[in-house]
């Protein structure tokens, strides 16, 4: 199932002539361009076919006139072995997750000195992110040790190898390095005592890799978990030696496809990609049967019987990807009285009403609902993955909205949970406490969409919501999900500047640095860090560095609390203005008036199409607003809180 893609549909049979008709438009990109690469791409591509997809994402990327929905990569390979079978499948499997990806292979083998070698190609490339993908017989592991003090010697030198090449690569890189675990050797020295013997082979590897693990926690690089891959497929048929020997392959070419996606989904996640609403449909997917036809005593669900246990471990897949953020709405063709009756009444179903966002039961075409399931939640609609057990309405989804993600499923529902968490739509880089909040505080946006409707009356509507604005520096505790959010935001971003977890770090160190976060509170509930600030004072001005906020908090006048605190940090650091800019991206226009709207003036602009504007700190003055500020992150004394 993993290693053939089996979520994806099969290529289409034309193929050719539609990969010939993109690349043939790719200078000049026609009509839904973006749409039908993500069409041709979505399906189960072997490694020739990606090849061939990589050289349209070439001829797309050099064609300068490139969609704005494609995001831009340009992604560093170093690694023990041979590097030319991975840039073509990582390439091509990044048009499925809406990226061009420029992939720069480093030279085999040669990982430290290329590192080392700060004037080399890797290093005057511009990456944005760099793969060191080690191989266990390189790193020295792949022998069973002479003894305790030899066994951790191999560990501790093939981990600082390792730190060699990334912090070599550190300053050349401008957002995430990536290491990958290492699948261990099959061959067992002791059988079943190589788990237990801290000297074999098997030992060594476990004990690296739990190291790595370590290492990612604290955002100092990002863990590409090769190892479990490779044992989930089976190291028997991930391991091929014949092709080691040969051409120092580090797995078996066949394996090609799925490695690639694991990257360029890993890559997506790191820009924000990856999926956040899981849409479910209800008959026979969530339960087996009709519930218009069959009713509530009547649907396969539960205890007692294979059906109904697969239907049963559907919903707990669902309830646990709600519980680590991902949202979750209801898309049904049904009576909506009738589709909420198993929610209500039957006594085994796991999800339960209050767990769905947004619940659109009824005879409307799916393509329809999902726009509105998206509108409500305030989330691009390639936010959502669609779980439906029917093949056709699979297809229309997939026609009408190549954005969203629709895997493929099998005849049996048994294999629908393992299926939809082996897709990787939900990859995750980093989890804080906000990300395992999300799905309430989405659910909550909801309830203030339905409520900003019936009041009518926006100034009410937000005096009603009794919220709280909380301005804090950026500390240890919220380092890493502000360095997520640098890093993911890209709508409500004026300058789309990247960070590192340690970047943030040293940033915040810097006695001319400015960083602050802010978390807005309302009735609802609590809707987390929804903005980052970074300014950085040059003679007699606060530059704003970074300002990024979420789109959940859109016309609520955080932007102005915002501005407000700028402005006091600024004067109290003895500056005369604020200096803002816009760099424009491809998704970004959305804020392209973001500094006029707040009273700025043009200063002109620099190479790019970036804008430069400036407030004079003598002509601001503080708005009322409708919230409580809260706000200790100035550096003077705590002001009072104000309505």
């Amino acid at each position: 199932m993993l290693s053939d893609l089996a979520w994806l549909p099969a290529p289409s049979a034309d193929f050719r002539e539609r990969l010939r008709a993109l690349r043939a438009e790719a200078a000049q990109p026609g009509e839904a361009y973006y749409e039908r690469v993500l069409t041709l791409a979505t399906a189960a591509l072997d490694e020739n076919q990606l090849g061939q997809l990589a050289r349209l994402a070439g001829s797309v990327a050099e064609g300068g006139a490139a969609p704005a929905q494609f995001g831009r990569v340009k992604l560093g390979v170093v690694g023990d072995g041979t590097l030319s079978l991975l840039a073509p499948v990582i390439a091509g499997s990044g048009l499925r997750h809406g990226l061009l990806v420029d992939v720069v292979e480093g030279a085999y083998g040669s990982a430290v000195q290329q590192a080392m070698d700060t004037s080399g190609p890797l290093h005057r490339a511009g990456l944005d992110m760099l793969l060191v993908a080690s191989d266990v017989r390189a790193l020295g592991l792949s022998r069973a040790a002479d003894s305790l003090a030899d066994a951790e010697a191999r560990v501790a030198g093939a981990l600082a190898q390792l730190k060699m090449v990334v912090d070599g690569f550190r300053p050349s890189v401008g957002a995430a390095i990536l290491v990958q675990t290492v699948p261990p050797p099959i061959e067992p020295l002791f059988g079943s005592f190589d788990r237990v013997e801290p000297t074999s082979s098997y030992a060594m590897v476990t004990a690296f890799n739990a190291r790595l693990a370590a290492w990612a926690s604290e955002g100092q690089v990002v863990l590409l978990d090769i190892a479990r891959l490779a044992e989930t497929i089976g190291l028997e048929r991930w391991d091929a030696p014949r092709h080691w020997h040969a051409s120092k392959l580090p797995f078996a070419p066949e394996m090609a496809p799925v490695y690639g996606d694991v990257v360029a989904r890993t890559v997506a996640a790191l820009r924000g990609r990856a999926k956040k609403c899981l849409v479910l449909y209800l008959d026979n997917t969530l339960w087996g049967g009709v519930i218009g036809d069959d009713g509530v005593a009547g649907i396969q669900l539960g205890q007692g019987s294979a059906a109904g246990e697969a239907f049963l471990a559907i919903q707990q897949t669902a309830l646990e990807l709600r519980r680590r953020g991902v949202v979750l709405a209801v898309c049904s063709k049904n009576e909506e009285a009738a589709a909420l009756l198993p929610f209500r009444e039957h006594p085994e179903m796991v999800l339960k009403e209050d767990h769905i966002a947004v619940f659109q039961a009824n005879w409307t075409d799916k393509a329809a609902n999902l726009r509105a399931i998206a509108e409500t939640l305030n989330i691009g609609i390639d936010a959502l993955v669609f779980l439906d057990d029917n093949p056709a309405e699979r297809a229309q989804v997939r026609r009408e909205l190549p954005v969203v993600a629709v895997p493929e499923l099998p005849d049996e529902p048994a294999l629908y949970p393992r299926l939809l968490m082996a897709a990787g739509y939900f990859e995750a880089v980093a989890f804080t406490q906000d990300d395992r909040d999300r799905a309430a505080m989405y659910q909550a946006n909801a309830a203030r969409a339905a409520a900003v409707q019936a009041s009518g009356d926006l100034d009410s509507y937000l005096a009603s919501l009794d919220m709280v604005c909380t301005i804090r520096p950026v500390d240890a505790v919220s380092r890493p999900r502000v360095a997520q959010l640098i890093n993911k935001s890209n709508q409500f971003n004026l300058t789309t500047r990247r960070y590192t977890e340690a970047q943030v770090e040293a940033a915040e160190r810097d006695p001319d640095r400015h960083l602050a976060q802010i978390r807005l509170v309302d009735r609802f509930g609590d809707n987390g860090i929804i903005c980052v600030l970074i300014g950085e004072r040059r003679g007699d001005a606060l530059e704003i560095d970074t300002w990024l906020m979420s789109c959940r908090v859109l016309g609520r006048r955080v932007q102005e609390a915002a501005l407000d605190h700028l402005v006091r940090v600024a004067r109290t650091a003895g500056a005369r203005q604020l200096v803002g800019r816009y760099i424009p991206s491809p998704k970004n226009a959305m804020v392209a008036g973001h500094y006029a709207s707040l009273g700025f003036a043009p200063a002109g602009e620099e190479p790019g199409g970036t804008t430069v504007w400036t407030l004079d700190l003598a002509d601001y003055t503080s708005p009322e607003l409708p919230m409580v500020i809260d706000d200790t992150a100035v550096g003077a004394p705590t002001p009072e809180l104000q309505a």
